[in-house]
């Protein structure tokens, strides 16, 4: 495999997603309805000479081609505008947020990684009524939507039996992890399915294959079968869809973040889009787009590490 070449095509395809999706970003939410004056005029109504000088100010008369060019500039200098509401810095809000976010998902990885692998394997491994059971409670994971239960987790956990609090973030260390665990469960339940769904069928699809006939018959031990020849190639198709999973999780923290009261991103971005606060949206929507393409990006290439076979870039026929 020529792993020069493997590397170079992906940061390539990296940066050109990146490029393409602040295009994408920037004039989609210039042509979105309503009109930022409102936000810039701190809620005053605004006369024509204030609309006048907010429009020159934030260079609002200008061509969308040169504001996007001005705002790519100062994306690559650090300078990411100014909030239209809060009249400070955008990365100022955005980087005490992130961290909290980052945190939440962090943890939901884990639970899902724990959860959604093990149970999978399990599915694939225990006999028929393991796997209908699991199968059972995966199909209801997937079915309900995540507010629904953040809101059931709730009213367990933290109103019956009062084991979890219901809001806010904590103040850092065990606390914040305590804080964090409810939220976190409630956002990992849809992927967990997802994750144990997928490694199921990928461990039933090893477990068939000749190769793993071949050691049986060689009379290797069963848990040398399984390590070597049946979950390492099961790995890179689990790793391809984690990743994915991960990425979507950044995008997918709002509704749990609105629900239990976290300040992460994504209930800044929520809040961002309600009051057109566009320099905010825009930083956020490009950092999750950023997220999605090089966690992608690194599960290719961690895949291609595990087995060279599921990638061809640089092979001789």
């Amino acid at each position: 495999m020529n792993w020069t070449r493997l590397l170079l095509g992906r940061i390539g395809g990296l940066l050109l997603t990146l490029l393409l999706s602040s295009v994408v970003i920037f004039s989609a939410l210039l042509l979105t309805p309503g009109d930022p004056i409102a936000a810039l005029a701190g809620g005053a109504k605004p006369t024509p000479e204030l609309i006048t000088q907010i429009r020159a100010e934030y260079d609002l008369d200008d061509p969308i081609w040169m504001r996007y060019l001005k705002w790519l500039g100062g994306v690559f200098t650090g300078d990411f505008g100014r909030s239209f509401v809060y009249k400070t810095d955008v990365i100022n809000l955005v980087a005490p947020r992130f961290g909290i976010t980052l945190q939440l998902v962090l943890l939901t990885v884990l639970i899902i990684l724990v959860a959604g692998v093990g149970s999978g394997i399990l599915a694939a491994t225990r006999g028929p009524a393991v796997d209908r059971a699991i199968g059972v409670l995966t199909a209801l994971g997937m079915a309900l939507p995540g507010f629904v239960v953040a809101i059931l987790l709730i009213w367990i956990f933290a109103k019956s039996l009062g084991w979890f609090p219901v809001y806010g973030e904590g103040t850092g260390g065990w606390t914040r992890v305590w804080h964090l665990l409810l939220p976190a469960a409630s956002l990992a339940v849809m992927f967990i399915a997802y994750i144990s769904r997928v490694t199921r069928s990928a461990i039933v699809a090893q477990l068939h294959s000749e190769h793993v006939d071949t050691a049986r018959v060689r009379g290797i031990p069963r848990t040398r079968i399984f390590g070597v020849h049946v979950f390492r190639n099961a790995a890179p198709q689990v790793l391809a869809i984690s990743g994915t999973t991960i990425a979507g999780l950044f995008a997918a923290s709002a509704i749990v973040e609105v629900a239990f009261g976290l300040g992460g991103i994504g209930s800044l971005l929520t809040e961002a889009a309600a009051r057109k606060d566009l320099p905010v949206v825009q930083l956020v929507s490009l950092i999750l787009v950023a997220i999605f393409v090089v966690l992608n990006a690194v599960a290719d290439l961690v895949s291609a590490l595990i087995d060279p076979d599921t990638v061809t870039a640089g092979r001789q026929p």
